[in-house]
């Protein structure tokens, strides 16, 4: 790295894109427009249908979607306030509660975390990107005959595009993202809407339910399924969720951040949800079944114009949730883990090559595999979460020491014997655990709750760990 390390901060724990901001400058619709980047995508799209298939109506889906987003707003505001605080990234406010260098565990595994979502929403766009180079050029559908890897050639084809078109995005920096999101949320929008309104006049409104799928349940029976799917959209949310201080640091003010989150999770998703059900229900009429899948729709739509426009809405939601959720992401992780070699750059480099070694169209070809997928990550990031969290409002009391966060000796008072608070290791360790546990077991009553459960025992078991006697170097911030 050639910049200059400030005074008194250890080089092994600085770069400029680590080191805390001289100027934070984004406002309310800077963070609304990042949470739009966020819901916009082909996985938004079929998880907010997919709760019909829990047996819940309407209105019960609708108060479950209200409840289950007001809850993300508020742990995001909370996630959201030391960075913003203290203008530093996740990783580097894992220091307090980790040690300086145990904040590298968090880093890692939430870089690895995004490492595989990334490769997975790149070819969940590729398939978007396929239809339009399919319409336009038809000879090309005959690379979908051959494979490799376990993808056709026009799947590499597409992967590769839209892992160039988002690499060109990230390289121009986080000023080049801002300006990226806050046309892409917008834009998403009116397409989609234009979507909804074609659909709609295909099928005729008489056609269009927002009952997706049976009613099961009635009565007092309902509280159990709508709970779980409370339980689910926190859960599909918690990735972004506990890095949004990466961009939380960004905000003028707290304030600015609490009311660009408002309108960007409980306003903002409730208005995509609803145009996401109108869709999918026009599909029934109009192509004779449900079809939740949006790149389905957009593949049987017979008009050219709307379906590479559709295509295109994918293309670009997914482009701006891969940046800012899985991108961004590792890009601070991994850069935390040597700063003095590894900039905000290579990092985000670094899980977009790996991306591709996962093979992730593999990872997301089963059902089976999903849902492993999904228990298993939310079994380790909640942990991270109730650490993160106990450790701010708790143990700390809201106050950062911010020249600390850079210092590798006992003058920092986030130093630890080795530089690793071994009460927050041993505090994830058995709450991971747990969350795994409960995962393979197959116990899919409890799996849906995995965040619920690895977040409280993250904390408390952190909480109770911290409450014992303590070294005075380590107690001084602590007290």
């Amino acid at each position: 790295m050639s910049e200059q390390t400030p005074a008194g901060y250890s080089s092994r724990l600085y770069n400029e894109d680590l080191g805390p901001l001289k100027k934070q400058d984004w406002n309310w619709y800077n963070i609304f427009a990042f949470w739009m980047s966020d819901v916009h995508s082909v996985g938004g799209y079929v998880f907010a249908g997919s709760l019909f298939a829990l047996g819940l109506s309407s209105w019960q889906v609708l108060v479950s979607l209200l409840a289950g987003i007001c809850l993300v707003n508020l742990f995001a505001n909370w996630v959201a306030k030391p960075s913003q605080q203290a203008g530093v990234p996740y990783p580097v406010i894992c220091r307090m509660a980790f040690g300086v260098w145990g904040a590298n565990i968090p880093a890692i595994i939430r870089g690895l975390i995004a490492v595989a979502w990334y490769g997975i929403q790149t070819f969940l766009a590729s398939s978007a990107l396929t239809i339009v180079l399919v319409r336009f050029f038809p000879a090309l559908e005959s690379l979908s005959h051959s494979q490799f890897a376990g993808l056709s050639h026009l799947g590499w084809l597409g992967f590769m595009t839209m892992w160039v078109l988002q690499a060109i995005v990230f390289w121009n920096g986080m000023e080049t993202i801002k300006r990226f999101i806050d046309w892409a949320g917008p834009a998403v929008y009116i397409v989609m809407a234009a979507l909804a309104v074609w659909i709609v006049m295909k099928a005729g409104p008489g056609k269009i339910t927002l009952n997706l799928g049976e009613v099961k349940y009635h009565g007092l029976a309902v509280i159990g399924p709508m709970i779980t799917a409370i339980a689910l959209v926190v859960s599909y949310f918690s990735g972004p969720m506990l890095n949004f201080g990466d961009f939380s640091r960004y905000g003028k003010s707290f304030s600015e951040v609490k009311r660009g989150n408002f309108w960007g999770l409980p306003i903002n998703f409730l208005a995509f949800s609803i145009v996401t059900v109108v869709i999918t229900s026009g599909t029934i009429p109009v192509f004779g079944q449900m079809i939740t899948d949006p790149i389905q729709v957009v593949a049987r739509i017979d008009n050219t114009t709307v379906a590479v426009l559709g295509a295109f809405t994918f293309v670009t939601a997914t482009i701006g949730i891969n940046i800012v959720a899985n991108f961004v992401s590792p890009a601070f992780d991994f850069s935390n883990c040597n700063p003095g070699k590894v900039s905000f750059r290579t990092g985000g480099f670094i899980a977009a090559i790996g991306s591709v070694f996962i093979t992730p169209w593999n990872l997301f070809n089963s059902p089976d595999v999903i849902h492993y997928t999904l228990d298993t990550l939310a079994a380790f990031i909640g942990p991270l979460f109730g650490i993160l969290l106990a450790d701010f409002y708790l143990v700390r009391e809201q106050k950062i020491e911010i020249d600390d966060l850079y210092k590798d000796g006992p003058s920092s008072a986030y130093w630890y014997d080795g530089g690793v608070n071994k009460r927050a290791v041993m505090a994830l360790v058995p709450s991971v655990a747990a969350g795994l546990l409960i995962t393979f077991a197959g116990i899919k009553s409890l799996a849906d709750f995995n965040w619920f459960i690895g977040c409280a025992l993250g904390g408390v078991a952190y909480l109770a760990l911290m409450k014992a006697p303590m070294p005075a170097r380590a107690a001084r911030q602590v007290a």
